[in-house]
């Protein structure tokens, strides 16, 4: 049975070309990049060459840090404590705004900052599924040390105005952070354009490898380390560097910089006929307009049909999908999302993400369509509530 994957939102496929790429450095170029001796020193320009590509991507400047973290989730956690540690422990600040969607790496870290006495404003999306940089400002206070809002969301792959969102913050003197996993690779991303004090993103979502991620810092910016031990990263985050993992990153942000035209074009018309043929599917609902989505995701809430069922129904005949997030899919509650958006209980408990790469064919699209039709008319038949 052919399988089909159309969960990258959750992770992608490591490029072929970035898999190569990263080969060297596991048995032959393997020196620690911190060693004096020519086994680490031989690696030191290869490692320039993906920093460089990482500045090049993201349009940072020449005074901005990149800082190299394990993923997403510890670069998130790096600037939330990193924040509460030197602006709010001792400080006149104790406040943070955020969205009612973040990631649970955001929105976790958030509740466990509340347990040490921070107020969090967790701002509702609007009908458009978004925050609209007006919330923003009306949230913003004398307090308000950080605002963090997501760039796109991992589960609509709605986009939200960040960079309106940004300009409010600097306009009130208020550090911006933002969640970029779910844009890289997708959208354009320019920290120059759009004015961010700190940018969180993981290799793994743009065909990079797992257990590698960045966080961009504007310059001047300084943050107190969440790993502290030895002097790597200039002390800013200490353990041994991941040579394969960065050299890979920067490779795969080269690519994923590349191929945007392709994403804004073909990908977006592969999800336009995925979306198209599910809408003609009778009681469907796709949440969020297609203009204010990234071009590689659906969203789509199936009446009467749970959507823990009906992504069993799928993978059973070779269709990887979603409920969500990855990181909460052990969780039978209801989609954090959907609540925030106020679709209803009853279809609380019935989205399916469906998300593509450029590695997504149109016959693949084809046969999932089908595969989906006949899911949900089985699961209908005997469904209760149908």
């Amino acid at each position: 049975m052919e399988r089909i994957y159309l969960d990258n939102n959750a992770t992608t496929i490591v490029d072929p070309m970035v898999k190569q790429a990263m080969e060297p450095y596991f048995c032959d170029k393997y020196g620690n990049p911190n060693s004096l001796h020519s086994f680490g020193t031989e690696v030191h320009p290869d490692l320039r060459v993906a920093m460089n590509r990482l500045y090049k991507g993201l349009n940072a400047a020449e005074g901005d840090d990149i800082l190299i973290t394990g993923c997403a989730t510890e670069s998130n956690n790096t600037v939330l404590k990193g924040v509460y540690f030197d602006l709010i422990k001792n400080g006149e600040k104790n406040h943070i705004i955020t969205t009612t969607v973040e990631h649970p790496c955001v929105a976790n870290t958030c509740r466990f900052l509340e347990s040490q006495g921070v107020k969090v404003t967790y701002l509702p999306v609007n009908q458009d599924a978004r925050v609209e940089a007006d919330a923003v400002r009306h949230a913003i206070t004398e307090k308000t040390a950080l605002v963090s809002v997501m760039w796109a969301n991992n589960e609509t792959g709605i986009i939200f105005p960040v960079k309106e969102i940004a300009r409010v913050c600097r306009d009130e003197g208020v550090l911006f952070h933002t969640d970029a996993v779910q844009a890289i690779g997708k959208v354009k991303v320019d920290v120059q354009d759009v004015p961010v004090d700190f940018l969180s993103l993981s290799a793994h979502k743009f065909h990079g490898p797992k257990g590698i991620g960045a966080l961009y810092i504007r310059s001047g910016l300084k943050l107190q380390p969440l790993l502290h031990g030895g002097e790597q990263m200039s002390g800013k985050r200490a353990g041994t560097l991941n040579t394969a993992g960065i050299v890979g990153m920067g490779l795969a942000m080269e690519l994923a910089s590349d191929n945007l035209e392709y994403e804004a074009t073909e990908v977006r018309r592969l999800r336009d006929r995925l979306e198209d043929g599910l809408l003609k599917l009778k009681d469907v609902m796709v949440l969020g307009r297609r203009e204010l989505r990234v071009p590689n995701t659906v969203f789509i809430s199936v009446r009467g049909v749970e959507g823990e069922a009906l992504l069993w129904d799928l993978n059973k005949n070779g269709i990887a999908a979603s409920t969500g997030s990855a990181c909460a899919s052990e969780s039978l509650e209801a989609s954090p999302v959907i609540t925030a958006i106020g679709v209803g209980a009853e279809l609380s408990h019935t989205g399916i993400r469906l998300s593509l790469s450029r590695f997504t064919t149109e016959s693949e699209i084809d046969r999932a369509l089908k595969v989906f039709t006949e899911a949900v008319g089985r699961l209908r038949a005997i469904s209760a509530s149908y």
